[in-house]
């Protein structure tokens, strides 16, 4: 199975661009790896505000192939343990999923289409992150969830 992360903006801060790459090279000795960035919107006003969301979630959903699972990361979205979260990974690297998509939106948020998009909606903590840290924070999770399928000493249970 492939993962994709499509993320909205690029990483700012060298430590998270470091996080990032580290969390990115464990990943790809479990599953390939790609990660895309569209170019984040600029917004000044409330119009220009909706506008840059519509035109972010348009450039997303032109990426995501048919036939993904689409995972959504969203504060409202569902709350899952790493255990959680590795569960439904294995379940869909058994049942032949091909492949993973998973969406982080820019700093103003997602369009409800790309919502819609989503097979799942995952909120990664019930306090408002910023989306590169959710990047971070993301790549830890799944490569720690690879650990956990793979039952590797990474995870302290």
């Amino acid at each position: 199975m492939k993962l994709r992360l499509l993320c909205v903006g690029r990483l700012s801060e060298p430590y998270l661009r470091d996080g990032c790459a580290l969390f990115q090279e464990r990943l790809r000795h479990y599953l390939p790896l790609a990660v895309e960035e569209i170019k984040e919107q600029k917004a000044g006003n409330r119009g220009d505000l909706l506008r840059a969301i519509t035109a972010e979630g348009e450039q997303l959903l032109t990426r995501i192939p048919t036939g993904a699972f689409v995972v959504v990361l969203d504060e409202r979205g569902r709350s899952l343990t790493s255990e959680e979260l590795a569960g439904l990974l294995e379940r869909h690297m058994v049942a032949g999923t091909g492949e993973w998509v998973m969406v982080i939106g820019g700093a103003h948020g997602l369009s409800d289409e790309v919502r819609r998009r989503a097979d799942l909606l995952l909120s990664l903590s019930s306090m408002t992150l910023p989306h590169q840290v959710a990047r971070l924070l993301l790549l830890e999770q799944l490569y720690r969830g690879c650990t956990i399928i793979r039952n590797e000493p990474y995870h302290h249970r």
